[in-house]
């Protein structure tokens, strides 16, 4: 999606030179910025329209556009498991005019699983608010028969291999079902789709035995029947209190503890008295009745602070590359 620069004009530079000489001492780095923002900001998800970090972006962009009184753009950028999008806005101007809006895979699991990343999530960006998930829905397709973890087990050991869904190498269903054959000696074909709502298609049209993932992208697979959720990644979710979670089924590792998270940032350069504004800001959007019920919806907490979503991000960066280390997954 290309967006209209506005240039500076003849008259407004004159204009502006006219004020600086008027007004010497006033003149920082500080005031320079004070118009920000003056034209249209423009949100990146790396991610197809439609999925949940899709939706965050749209609920939390429509929210900073009515505060700060500009347009929001959400710009889908899928592709290359968030590779493509992320490194739009890692070269974009560090200007408070892009921010990106990601899941964890692309800043974690992708350091592990492919090749040259073209961005360094540590030193690109700076995180300003996160989402979390309270738990994610292990889904088995109806025709395993399978109602929990145990009875799922059972069905793996009928077939050659399992047939599982995920979103990306390295992605919280690809390491979950990697951690899982490690453990219970599983044979498993992994099939990796751009996004949640395809994988979970095929659960529901039979084409795949299982897959894992948000509980919004899961929830119809559900609801029809035609998937059964048989465990929980993280804490029991609200919606399914009666489901139990990996762990307490008997199944060991920390990354059945981990929950996904999705991150607003922007290019590191960028001015901190910006940062501090869109930080704000977001962080402020979890007080709108919108974004409240979005959030409800979706099962997931936020926004976090900014200090809690640095420290956050550091902790589950330290966690799941210990795990992908653990696992044995190598770029593909």
């Amino acid at each position: 999606m290309e967006e209209k620069i506005l240039k500076p004009t003849r008259r407004r530079l004159i204009a502006a030179g006219a004020g600086l000489l008027a007004t010497p001492t006033l003149f920082t780095s500080s005031s320079a910025q004070s118009a920000w923002p003056s034209k249209p900001i423009r949100i990146v998800v790396p991610y197809p329209a439609g999925g949940q970090t899709d939706g965050i972006a749209r609920s939390f962009g429509d929210f900073l556009s009515r505060k700060l009184g500009q347009t929001v753009i959400v710009d889908n950028k899928g592709g290359a498991s968030g590779v493509i999008g992320n490194t739009e806005v890692k070269r974009a101007a560090p200007d408070g005019y892009t921010i990106l809006c990601t899941i964890s895979s692309s800043l974690i699991q992708n350091r592990v699983t492919i090749k040259d990343l073209p961005y360094d999530p540590e030193k690109d960006f700076t995180y300003l608010t996160m989402t979390t998930s309270i738990g994610g829905p292990v889904v088995a397709a109806e025709k395993t028969g399978a109602s929990n973890l145990k009875q799922f087990l059972d069905y793996a050991k009928t077939v050659d291999k399992l047939n599982w869904g995920a979103y990306g190498p390295g992605s919280t269903p690809h390491v979950l079902i990697e951690t899982m054959a490690k453990q219970y000696g599983l044979k498993v074909e992994v099939v990796q789709y751009r996004g949640e709502a395809a994988m979970f298609a095929d659960v529901a049209s039979q084409a795949l035995d299982g897959a894992s993932g948000s509980p919004a992208a899961a929830a119809s697979v559900i609801t029809s029947g035609k998937g059964k959720m048989i465990a929980v990644v993280g804490d029991r979710l609200p919606a399914y209190p009666d489901v139990p979670s990996m762990t307490e089924q008997g199944a060991v590792g920390s990354s059945y503890e981990t929950r996904a998270f999705a991150a607003f940032a922007v290019p590191s350069a960028t001015p901190k008295d910006i940062v501090k504004k869109l930080s704000d800001t977001l962080i402020e959007a979890g007080t709108d009745e919108k974004v409240k019920q979005l959030l409800a919806n979706y099962m997931i907490v936020g926004p976090l602070s900014f200090e809690a979503t640095n420290a956050r991000f550091k902790r589950d960066t330290e966690v799941m590359l210990a795990v992908l280390k653990e696992i044995g997954i190598k770029p593909e």
